[in-house]
């Protein structure tokens, strides 16, 4: 069975394939800032689903629309590891590697 991860690229690969492109930035640090934008505003969608404004009457939090936007964030972060040339291997060396100096820092009081 393929990766997981794999497999995930691979169909994000296909959806851009399908779409239209042509206001889509022609510079990697364009498609970066617009791809960052995107994952910002799927965040801030994510976030009006839960009961941050205390000063209002709370509401039901929706489990299935917020796996939704965190999926839609997904997109864009796969789109934007494929724009940097990151491959699926390279993102795990890359995590474990940040991990380790996370983990480092809270080892001394980061």
């Amino acid at each position: 069975m393929e990766d997981k991860l794999e497999e995930i690229f691979s169909l994000q690969k296909s959806l851009t394939d399908m779409m239209n492109l042509e206001r889509y930035p022609d510079d990697k640090e364009g498609k970066i800032s617009g791809l960052c934008t995107a994952m910002i505003h799927e965040a801030i969608e994510l976030q009006r689903l839960t009961n941050w404004k205390w000063w209002k009457k709370p509401t039901a939090f929706d489990e299935k629309e917020a796996r939704e936007e965190l999926i839609d964030i997904w997109h864009f972060l796969i789109q934007a590891s494929i724009e940097l040339d990151l491959t699926p291997d390279e993102i795990l060396k890359e995590y474990q590697r940040k991990n380790q100096i996370n983990k480092q820092r809270q080892k001394d009081g980061y």
